[in-house]
């Protein structure tokens, strides 16, 4: 095993790599240093991945910002545990030669049937119905038939095409928008692109699967929620900062919107007294969509093989 490089995992909480036998094709390549709590500052983070050649950074929530990353001197590589980078502040990293790598679409179907689940759960109003029963009251509320509505989709990646095939499979009628949409992804697809206004203004359902960037930071704002139908539903695997939180809450409370299914959030844990617990017609999940069995494996299989692929000297899935 070569003696000087240093693999460290700095913050497996809640668990995600920590017992996987994907790790054992680690040994061969280097020493691994596992975390199983977050680090709480920066100085412990620099202390838990100060000697770190390779970071495979398991969770989201430990954050990188280039002050962190410039105090590492040992560091070559991050790769995330998932599709998303904006836990690592990508300039630093490239000014600083580090590359970093994600897994794109690795689990992209177990994330679309979560966005499909919550979809349902909110047009059936799953969580008021059990809510309202557990209270003693048998309340009637009108549901939400899907088949002939209008689906929405935001980002045509892996993610978001995987769920604009899962709305067609129950009879819905597929629109989508992107950043740079072309014809023969449209035709690859055999969706129709539209202006994001339009999305807007015309669907049933609006399912978010874009990437955070600077671009897409607030991408749905006061005056994007004010243009969705009256009683459309949002639903949101992103991350939680695509959407204006304070706005999202008022159109719920405002009855404009039928509701919200949500797995991200702008503050992840979601804190106590969050205003967002406080809205009936939603359906809340802990940033959970791809935790299956099957989708963390992928994901333990696919972070361990960026490591390895990196080191030996053919990196895979580079972002920066």
């Amino acid at each position: 095993m070569p003696s000087d490089v240093l693999i460290v995992i700095p913050g497996d909480d809640p668990p995600q790599v920590q017992g996987s036998p994907h790790l054992e094709r680690l040994k061969a390549h280097g020493e691994l240093i596992l975390h199983s709590d977050r680090p709480a500052t920066a100085d412990e983070k620099v202390r838990r991945a100060g000697n770190a050649v390779c970071l495979i950074n398991s969770r989201g929530a430990v954050k990188w910002p280039g002050d962190v990353l410039r105090r590492l001197p040992r560091l070559k590589m991050i790769t995330v545990c998932g599709i998303g980078t904006d836990a690592i502040d990508l300039e630093a990293a490239k000014d600083l030669g580090v590359v970093v790598c994600n897994l794109p679409g690795q689990t992209a179907p177990v994330v679309a049937e979560h966005a499909l689940a919550l979809m349902l759960a909110v047009a059936r109003r799953a969580w008021f119905h059990t809510n309202e029963l557990k209270s003693g009251r048998w309340t009637s509320h009108d549901n939400v038939y899907l088949r002939g509505k209008t689906l929405g989709v935001v980002g045509t990646g892996a993610i978001g095409s995987a769920m604009a095939r899962l709305g067609a499979a129950i009879g819905m009628d597929v629109v989508a928008w992107t950043f740079a949409p072309t014809a023969a992804r449209s035709a690859a697809l055999g969706l129709r692109y539209v202006p994001l206004d339009e999305l807007l203004r015309t669907a049933d359902v609006v399912s978010l699967h874009v990437r955070l960037t600077p671009e897409s930071r607030g991408l749905l704002g006061p005056r994007e929620l004010a243009l969705m139908k009256p009683g459309a539903i949002l639903v949101n695997t992103a991350r939680g900062p695509v959407v204006d939180t304070e706005a999202l809450v008022a159109a719920l409370h405002a009855g404009r919107l039928g509701g919200a299914a949500l797995d991200v959030f702008d503050t992840e844990p979601l804190p106590p007294g969050h205003p967002l617990l406080g809205c009936q017609q939603v359906v809340l999940t802990p940033h959970n969509a791809d935790q299956t069995p099957e989708g963390m494996d992928l994901l333990n299989a696919g972070v361990v093989d960026n490591v390895i692929a990196f080191l030996e000297g053919r990196p895979q899935n580079v972002v920066v």
